[in-house]
Protein backbone atom coordinates (compact mmCIF):
# COMPACT_ATOMS: atom_id res chain seq x y z
CA UNK A 1 0.00 0.00 0.00
CA UNK A 2 1.18 3.20 -1.05
CA UNK A 3 1.83 6.65 1.82
CA UNK A 4 -0.95 8.21 0.43
CA UNK A 5 -3.24 5.44 0.73
CA UNK A 6 -2.33 4.94 3.98
CA UNK A 7 -2.46 8.50 5.25
CA UNK A 8 -6.35 8.97 3.50
CA UNK A 9 -6.93 5.39 5.30
CA UNK A 10 -5.70 6.83 8.76
CA UNK A 11 -7.52 10.39 8.04
CA UNK A 12 -10.47 8.13 7.43
CA UNK A 13 -10.18 6.15 10.80
CA UNK A 14 -10.02 8.98 12.14
CA UNK A 15 -12.83 10.64 11.37
CA UNK A 16 -15.00 7.27 11.58
CA UNK A 17 -13.99 7.48 15.38
CA UNK A 18 -15.49 10.73 15.79
CA UNK A 19 -18.64 10.58 14.47
CA UNK A 20 -21.63 9.37 16.29
CA UNK A 21 -24.37 7.18 13.55
CA UNK A 22 -26.74 4.27 13.82
CA UNK A 23 -27.73 2.29 10.46
CA UNK A 24 -31.26 0.73 10.09
CA UNK A 25 -31.06 -1.93 6.99
CA UNK A 26 -33.98 -3.86 5.11
CA UNK A 27 -36.99 -1.48 6.87
CA UNK A 28 -40.11 -3.17 5.11
CA UNK A 29 -41.49 0.48 4.93
CA UNK A 30 -40.87 2.34 1.38
CA UNK A 31 -38.65 4.86 1.25
CA UNK A 32 -40.84 7.67 -0.22
CA UNK A 33 -42.71 7.21 3.55
CA UNK A 34 -39.67 7.20 5.60
CA UNK A 35 -38.30 10.28 4.14
CA UNK A 36 -41.64 12.25 5.91
CA UNK A 37 -40.36 11.04 9.38
CA UNK A 38 -36.58 11.28 8.98
CA UNK A 39 -37.33 15.14 7.09
CA UNK A 40 -39.50 16.19 9.87
CA UNK A 41 -36.14 15.69 12.13
CA UNK A 42 -33.03 16.34 10.66
CA UNK A 43 -31.07 19.20 12.03
CA UNK A 44 -33.05 19.13 15.11
CA UNK A 45 -31.55 18.27 18.74
CA UNK A 46 -32.26 15.28 19.89
CA UNK A 47 -34.68 15.63 22.93
CA UNK A 48 -36.97 17.37 20.34
CA UNK A 49 -36.71 14.78 17.96
CA UNK A 50 -37.84 11.90 20.20
CA UNK A 51 -40.41 14.56 21.32
CA UNK A 52 -41.67 14.36 17.88
CA UNK A 53 -41.36 11.25 17.20
CA UNK A 54 -42.99 9.67 19.90
CA UNK A 55 -46.31 11.54 19.03
CA UNK A 56 -46.00 11.40 15.48
CA UNK A 57 -48.82 9.31 13.92
CA UNK A 58 -46.82 7.87 10.90
CA UNK A 59 -45.92 4.09 11.66
CA UNK A 60 -42.39 4.62 10.46
CA UNK A 61 -41.93 7.06 13.23
CA UNK A 62 -41.52 4.20 15.92
CA UNK A 63 -38.68 2.46 14.07
CA UNK A 64 -36.76 5.93 13.63
CA UNK A 65 -37.20 6.44 17.07
CA UNK A 66 -35.73 3.49 18.22
CA UNK A 67 -32.67 3.82 16.08
CA UNK A 68 -32.31 7.86 17.47
CA UNK A 69 -32.06 5.85 20.64
CA UNK A 70 -29.65 3.76 19.29
CA UNK A 71 -26.94 6.57 18.04
CA UNK A 72 -27.45 8.15 21.24
CA UNK A 73 -26.38 4.57 23.00
CA UNK A 74 -23.52 4.81 20.35
CA UNK A 75 -22.68 8.14 21.37
CA UNK A 76 -22.77 7.08 25.28
CA UNK A 77 -20.14 4.19 24.36
CA UNK A 78 -17.78 7.04 22.85
CA UNK A 79 -18.29 9.47 25.55
CA UNK A 80 -18.46 8.08 28.80
CA UNK A 81 -17.29 10.77 31.03
CA UNK A 82 -19.99 13.41 29.85
CA UNK A 83 -23.61 13.68 30.21
CA UNK A 84 -25.82 14.25 27.39
CA UNK A 85 -27.61 17.59 28.61
CA UNK A 86 -24.10 18.88 28.82
CA UNK A 87 -23.06 17.87 24.68
CA UNK A 88 -25.87 19.83 23.30
CA UNK A 89 -26.47 16.78 20.84
CA UNK A 90 -28.37 17.47 17.34
CA UNK A 91 -29.12 15.28 13.69
CA UNK A 92 -26.35 16.38 11.82
CA UNK A 93 -27.40 14.03 8.77
CA UNK A 94 -30.10 12.13 8.21
CA UNK A 95 -30.81 9.87 4.82
CA UNK A 96 -33.17 7.07 3.35
CA UNK A 97 -31.67 5.09 0.05
CA UNK A 98 -34.13 2.39 -1.16
CA UNK A 99 -33.39 -1.07 -0.36
CA UNK A 100 -34.40 -4.12 -2.27
CA UNK A 101 -37.39 -4.57 -4.12
CA UNK A 102 -39.43 -7.96 -3.28
CA UNK A 103 -41.45 -8.55 -6.22
CA UNK A 104 -44.91 -10.51 -6.46
CA UNK A 105 -47.44 -11.43 -8.52
CA UNK A 106 -51.12 -10.82 -8.13
CA UNK A 107 -53.79 -12.87 -9.34
CA UNK A 108 -55.72 -10.13 -11.76
CA UNK A 109 -59.25 -10.91 -13.99
CA UNK A 110 -58.91 -12.79 -17.46
CA UNK A 111 -55.60 -14.48 -16.61
CA UNK A 112 -53.72 -11.74 -15.93
CA UNK A 113 -51.27 -10.73 -13.15
CA UNK A 114 -50.58 -7.64 -11.64
CA UNK A 115 -47.31 -6.96 -9.89
CA UNK A 116 -46.66 -5.98 -6.45
CA UNK A 117 -43.40 -4.40 -5.50
CA UNK A 118 -42.49 -4.54 -1.76
CA UNK A 119 -39.77 -1.92 -1.20
CA UNK A 120 -37.91 -1.98 1.72
CA UNK A 121 -35.33 0.99 2.64
CA UNK A 122 -31.91 1.72 4.37
CA UNK A 123 -32.11 4.69 7.00
CA UNK A 124 -28.68 6.22 8.40
CA UNK A 125 -28.76 9.06 11.32
CA UNK A 126 -25.11 10.74 12.49
CA UNK A 127 -25.04 12.66 15.33
CA UNK A 128 -23.32 15.90 16.02
CA UNK A 129 -21.88 17.96 18.91
CA UNK A 130 -23.19 22.00 19.37
CA UNK A 131 -20.06 22.77 21.50
CA UNK A 132 -18.26 20.63 19.02
CA UNK A 133 -19.07 22.99 15.85
CA UNK A 134 -18.80 26.47 18.47
CA UNK A 135 -15.16 25.28 18.96
CA UNK A 136 -14.00 24.57 15.24
CA UNK A 137 -15.72 27.85 14.30
CA UNK A 138 -14.04 29.66 17.28
CA UNK A 139 -10.63 28.41 15.90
Amino acid sequence: MGARKRNTAAKRKEEKLETYRAVLRDCPTSPRKMRLVIDMITGMDVNRALDVLKFSSKEASGRVEKLLLSAIANWQAKNEDVRIEDSNLYIKEAFVDQGRTLRRLQTAPQGRAYRIRKRSNHVTLILDSLSKEVENISN
